[in-house]
């Protein structure tokens, strides 16, 4: 396949994890411990979607030239909500608790990794280990010059990405909330005394990050299958990106997000695509030996 054809498909794989380690990155920057329960609920997403379009049997005609259903519009709100709100539960049912005991973040990253596991097995109990589509609609390439092919799918995806992206930076630089986000990640403590309502940003900064990685999802099921461990497969490349941008910048970590995807899908122009999954990480260690904060450093 072509170098630039590859680079394209990485753009695609690139957009996916990128946006699903914005929200990981953010949810770091304030929580400040590593959320492992971020892939399974991008794989929540997805079936959330699903459930619109399948089980409950509104996917409406096909939205030509795209492949996917008209009602998988209100498939994503409806995945993206859903997910929002169980982040925000969790958070009030498991990790509030935790932190007004003043456990330790490895302990709250170990709760995250069983919440992980118990999510995983409740879709697996949900919807089947047996994977499933969207839809079976059509959607053919179109030719650019090069000879090179995308699909319409491909650029809703990229455009979503982008799209998400200025609206994030929009609420974290030009809102009340934003502000408060980022200074109860600079300093909680100093933020409490200042008047800063931090649970209430805590919250926020929870379905923030929810609905950013239901839309993840959403995006890499539309390109692909619906898998009960999807989410799982892609929680070490989002932690890939999300230290390589610089962990706790939202910005970096899509930035970082491009670089593991079209890395890894452009080297299978020179090796087997068997060992493409290992090459974001070689990149990884060499950015930690040389630049240890990252591209863009670990601030908003």
């Amino acid at each position: 396949m072509d170098f630039v054809q590859l680079a394209i498909v990485g753009l695609l794989v690139g957009s996916v994890v990128g946006l699903g380690a914005m929200g990981l990155t953010l949810s770091f920057g304030i929580m400040k411990f590593a959320n492992f329960s971020h892939g399974d609920m991008m794989t929540l997403g997805m079936f959330l979607a699903f459930a619109v379009v399948g089980n409950m049997g509104l996917a409406g005609p096909q939205m030509a030239p795209l492949s996917i259903p008209v009602g998988l519009i209100a498939g994503v709100v409806f995945a993206a909500a859903g997910v929002a709100l169980l982040a925000a539960g969790v958070d009030r049912v498991v990790y509030r608790r935790l932190r007004r005991r003043g456990s330790a973040t490895i302990t709250m990253a170990i709760a995250s990794l069983g919440i992980a596991i118990m999510l995983r097995a409740a879709i697996q109990l949900t919807w089947g280990p047996l994977p499933a589509r969207y839809s079976t609609g059509i959607n053919p390439a179109w030719r650019l010059p090069g000879d090179l092919l995308i699909k319409p799918d491909q650029v809703l995806i990229i455009g979503l990405t982008l799209v998400l992206a200025v609206a994030l930076y929009l609420i974290m630089y030009r809102t009340r909330l934003g502000k408060a986000m980022r200074a109860t990640a600079d300093n909680a403590e100093l933020a409490d005394i200042a008047g800063i309502d931090t649970e209430r940003i805590r919250l926020a900064t929870w379905m923030i990050a929810g609905a950013l990685i239901a839309v993840a999802g959403v995006m890499f099921a539309v390109q692909a299958q619906l898998r009960f461990d999807a989410g799982f497969e892609f929680l070490l490349p989002m932690f890939a990106a999300t230290i390589l941008g610089g962990i706790g910048n939202p910005w970096g970590a899509l930035v970082g997000g491009l670089v593991v995807g079209i890395s890894q899908e452009t080297s299978t122009y020179w090796i087997p695509s068997g060992f493409k999954a290992g090459v974001p990480f070689m990149i990884l260690i060499v950015m930690l030996l040389t630049r240890p904060r990252g591209l863009f450093g670990s601030t908003f």
